[in-house]
């Protein structure tokens, strides 16, 4: 699991890379298909999204607006789910291009909320329903909107639908470290773009 984790975190590092302004999004998927199939990731276990501007807002499982390109001050997300060999990876982080001082704090704060929770879920080993009633308390201090149609979830050997269907935000027990992906996807509350970032849950050795 460890292992899978570690590819997709340099695979979404790779792909960042190569998103640039004036680029459309259905080309960037694309080019993010192409990054994980040269890392020997060719399988996933979801669809590989990478969403630029307006797409930010939507959730995951509603298609993109086609043909949406990158602007010169924009933000987009990267979210995979390569499998390594019998093992689930996922993640997802967000990147700004150019100046916007909102993109940029949207991005940092996805992020921030998630190492946050997750700070929480160290200290007090609360259930994923806590985690996610608390998410929602502080993404609303911060200005946002927190996104509940990206719920948290098991993550095993292929496929982690065979152990656990239910989401992170509607498990009533304390989540098993290295078993449980957390989401965070916040979007502005005048609905112009968002943010999303997702990872294991585990102690600080690993950030």
């Amino acid at each position: 699991m460890l292992m899978a984790r570690h590819k997709t975190r340099a695979a979404i590092a790779d792909i960042a890379s190569q998103v640039k302004p004036g680029m459309v999004e259905e080309d960037a998927v694309a080019m993010a298909k192409g990054v994980l199939a040269a890392a020997g990731l060719e399988l996933s276990w979801h669809p590989t999204r990478v969403r630029l501007g307006e797409n930010t807002l939507k959730p995951m499982r509603q298609p993109s607006t086609p043909g949406v390109v990158l602007g010169e001050n924009d933000i987009f997300f990267i979210d995979i789910a390569p499998r390594f060999e019998a093992w689930e990876g996922d993640g997802g982080a967000s990147f700004v291009v150019g100046e916007h001082a909102g993109h940029a704090r949207c991005a940092h704060d996805a992020q921030a909320l998630f190492h946050d929770v997750r700070g929480k879920w160290l200290r007090d080993g609360v259930s994923g329903q806590a985690l996610y009633a608390y998410a929602d308390e502080v993404a609303k201090r911060m200005g946002w909107e927190l996104n509940f149609d990206l719920p948290g979830h098991r993550v095993s050997d292929f496929p982690h639908a065979a152990i656990h269907t239910g989401s992170l935000a509607d498990f009533e027990t304390t989540p098993s470290a290295m078993r449980w992906i957390l989401e965070i996807h916040l979007r502005d509350p005048q609905q112009r773009f968002g943010a999303f970032f997702e990872d294991m849950l585990l102690d600080d050795t690993y950030y």
